[in-house]
């Protein structure tokens, strides 16, 4: 099938080289021409863990192009995917949508014969019924149809997720578009549900999710700090409720809090949604101000440890959200090192993958390394603020000898407790006292 993708972020990008992989043609349009220049080369504009070998195997097959023209990508296609942002208003934090309605009202003029316009963003509920108001006011002789079509590709493991998903969500009104979807998801026909819904339903159940999930993470950290304080292990107790098939494992993992580009967003725009609509969401609204703080807290553990030291010098393990991408969007990581620039801390700092994006955000705020050891030098205390793997082969021994006080705050639970104690460190995790 002939497919344009809308956007070449983390959404728009790794769908499209995803869906050149499976066959289709696929054309990325972005407004950015430097973005474009760059893809066009051969090089990614982002990282993404094993996007790299299937982008390059598909650019030489000649299956993905990429363009800054609307009407090159556009004409002819079978589908149209919009994966353009949504950020949040900076005053109501519902979804910015201004993005989703230009790319709306530019591609209308280029529709030929019958095309399915699918939403790939996560947008509020009714936006697919102003995308089609936008698309027939452009164009009213469009032969189309506008269906929501979320993305649950978590950051890191985009690749993976693509290529195994665990469901397949179809908002479609009519069955003609029904059919064209089945037809370009075809190769997962018996590998994976696909669920078929109402267009609203659809648009709900991406912003449902992620607003539970971010729930589910919020309540294991409130139940890492009674651990701290009543002598339980908060990872006994994860296993123990996970083990419950009512609940599972997953997102039971105690840390700084949650971030990246979907669930601070979705959440507050979910909260914002449910205002407009006069439902009460006490739960969501208890997880955003909880989260808010939980990064406060992780700040104050760190100065904590270095409160009796003169002129601290604090190394920091870790930048972006999470491990496998280098998106420093929300990151709790960003947000605990930017309260301890307010209070004035000697920070240096490391990241595998994030070191460009952070110092786009703090400039000369913040010292940077070469590698993790480099942070270690003369360093008071180490935090660790992401779970890289890298990060879990620390080698005591080193790090001793190069650190001028041996305390450590490990937010993520990387490190092995009994080894860093054995090494003289003064060790906090997370939800054990």
């Amino acid at each position: 099938m002939k497919v344009a993708i809308i956007g070449t972020g983390y959404v728009g990008l790794p769908t499209g080289v995803g869906l050149a992989e499976l066959g289709n043609q696929v054309t990325c349009i972005d407004k950015d021409s430097q973005k474009i220049d760059t893809l066009n080369s051969g090089t990614l504009t982002l990282y993404e863990d094993g996007l790299e070998e299937l982008f390059k195997k598909n650019v030489k097959e000649g299956r993905i192009r990429f363009t800054t023209s609307m009407k090159e990508g556009v004409t002819d296609a079978d589908i149209v995917m919009i994966a353009v942002g949504t950020p949040p208003h900076p005053v109501t934090k519902e979804a910015d949508m201004k993005y989703i309605h230009a790319a709306a009202t530019e591609l209308a003029d280029y529709l030929t014969g019958y095309t399915v316009v699918a939403t790939k963003s996560t947008v509020p509920v009714g936006t697919g019924d102003d995308v089609e108001a936008l698309i027939a006011h452009k164009n009213p002789f469009a032969n189309f149809d506008v269906v929501s079509l979320p993305e649950f590709l978590r950051e890191g493991f985009a690749i993976h997720d693509f290529f195994n998903p665990d469901r397949i969500v179809v908002g479609a009104n009519s069955e003609r578009a029904r059919n064209v979807i089945k037809e370009l998801y075809k190769p997962f026909e018996g590998k994976t549900k696909m669920l078929f819904v109402k267009r609203r339903s659809s648009e709900t159940i991406k912003y449902a999710s992620n607003a539970f999930l971010s729930i589910k993470i919020h309540y294991i950290n409130e139940m890492a700090d009674f651990c701290e304080q009543t002598g339980a292990d908060v990872f006994e107790v994860a296993q123990g409720m996970g083990l419950d098939s009512r609940i599972g494992p997953k997102f039971l993992n105690p840390g700084p809090g949650y971030g990246g580009s979907c669930f601070p967003k979705d959440t507050m725009a979910m909260a914002y949604m449910a205002r407009q609509n006069g439902v009460n969401m006490s739960l969501i609204n208890a997880a955003i101000e909880g989260n808010v703080n939980r990064k406060k807290q992780m700040a104050k553990r760190v100065l904590d440890k270095v409160k009796d030291i003169e002129n601290p010098k604090i190394a920091v393990l870790g930048l972006a959200f999470k491990d496998g991408t280098d998106d420093c969007r929300n990151s709790p990581a960003v947000d605990i090192v930017s309260e301890l620039v307010l209070q004035g801390a000697d920070i240096t700092a490391y990241d595998p993958k994030a070191m460009g994006t952070a110092c786009q955000i703090f400039g000369n705020k913040i010292s940077y390394a070469d590698d993790m050891y480099q942070a270690l030098k003369d360093a008071d205390v180490l935090a660790i603020l992401t779970e890289w793997q890298d990060f879990k082969k620390l080698d005591f021994e080193q790090a001793q000898n190069l650190m001028r006080h041996k305390k450590i705050v490990d937010c993520r639970n990387l490190l092995d407790v009994a080894e860093a104690k054995s090494y003289g460190f003064d060790y906090q995790g997370i939800g054990r006292k």
